[in-house]
């Protein structure tokens, strides 16, 4: 073999570890990836979450049954029926329960009732359901209890003030930026990196905690570290063992981790389901945790997550969202509805008083007003 050609070969080499090196990175990863995705849960190793037993099938629809969606919607000054809304707007799936019973479903862009999504960060609601569980056996003592007894490697000042609920609640005062386009923000490198361990041991207080409301995915990720500790098993092993083999799951899901070597699970994110199946936790919640007689989270907590009298801020309580009524003297109060909702517009919507579930899932955002239609959509049936 001449000089020349081996030199070629050792170029050839450096750069293959280069790359490899600098793939590891989260920011080339950000950039490699092309920004969060519907398909992001093939990108990921994930836990497998495993279903059991015999599926809950929502009924069809009866011939006597009816349902009102929107004649048309307005989106960017042009008029489109729904079908063509729901197109327009990238969903890829559009399902209406009332007690039980499927009302309306719409599926686009190749999508169907079997085809997996990722719920981005609906899975925060999903880990406070999973915190509930933990309480209720004794495994967390309180939500008032500070975060570094159960993460004493939160070192830096003003951590040993931090409680769970200041957690749940958004209100901890971290420093962390989320913005989701910033490829060099803490919200890039903590969906793309490999180790999230280590990027937790990093973490700097902003400000004292209780100073009101701060969205921040890594409070959840927190409280999802925080449920693993304390129970001695991963967040998917938890939730396959005290919801999804009870819950009626026609699927197994999954839930993405940061790296095949740490597996860290991303509890901010990343829990992946099909649309009946994540029906199926907004079903827990509206029958008060509640599931064809077993009692898989107190109806306490759920009590507890669903009230926003004494939070400051009454659109958001314990990772669930509220949409706003005008109440007495047309003051401004949280609605009985609440939601879970994820990047790119995925939502779980229930409606209490009329035992209403509606699930939007799709490959991008395409509408500002989903809660506010699927409330309209709600009081309609």
């Amino acid at each position: 073999m001449s000089n020349k050609i081996r030199k070629r070969l050792l170029v050839c080499v450096l750069l293959l570890a280069g790359m490899s090196t600098l793939y590891s990175c989260h920011v080339v990863r950000f950039f490699v990836y092309n920004f969060a995705d519907i398909r992001d849960y093939k990108k990921f190793p994930n836990d497998n979450i495993k279903k059991d037993g015999t599926a809950f099938i929502f009924s069809p629809k009866a011939a006597n049954d009816s349902v009102k969606v929107p004649r048309d919607v307005t989106v960017k000054k042009k008029k489109y029926d729904f079908k063509s809304f729901l197109k327009k707007t990238k969903s890829v799936a559009f399902v209406v329960i009332r007690n039980d019973t499927v009302l309306y479903q719409d599926y686009e862009h190749g999508y169907n009732e079997a085809s997996i999504v990722p719920s981005f960060s609906m899975a925060k609601s999903f880990t406070s359901l999973l915190l509930g569980i933990a309480i209720d056996e004794g495994a967390v003592h309180s939500v008032n209890d500070k975060i570094t007894t159960y993460l004493p490697e939160l070192k830096a000042p003003g951590f040993d003030k931090v409680t769970i609920k200041d957690l749940l609640n958004m209100e901890s005062g971290i420093k962390y930026n989320e913005g989701y386009f910033n490829p060099f923000g803490d919200v890039a490198k903590y969906y793309y990196g490999t180790n999230i361990k280590k990027y937790v041991k990093q973490l700097k207080i902003a400000h004292a905690p209780e100073q009101g409301f701060e969205y921040k995915s890594v409070n959840t990720q927190l409280l999802g570290m925080i449920i693993e500790r304390a129970v001695h098993r991963s967040l998917a092993e938890y939730m396959e063992e005290k919801v999804w083999r009870y819950i009626g799951a026609e699927y197994d899901a999954s839930w993405s981790v940061d790296s095949k070597k740490d597996k860290e699970i991303k509890a901010f994110c990343c829990f992946n389901a099909r649309p009946k199946d994540f029906a199926k936790l907004g079903r827990l919640y509206l029958n008060k945790g509640r599931w064809n007689g077993r009692q898989i989270v107190s109806e306490d907590w759920v009590n507890q997550s669903l009230n926003t009298e004494d939070k400051k801020d009454n659109f958001y309580s314990y990772q669930w969202w509220h949409t706003r009524d005008l109440g007495r003297d047309n003051r401004v109060v949280a609605a009985n509805d609440f939601y879970a909702d994820g990047f790119l517009g995925q939502y779980v919507y229930v409606y209490p008083e009329k035992h209403i579930i509606i699930v939007r899932l799709g490959k991008k955002e395409g509408f500002s007003a989903w809660p506010t239609l699927m409330k309209m959509i709600a009081r309609a049936n």
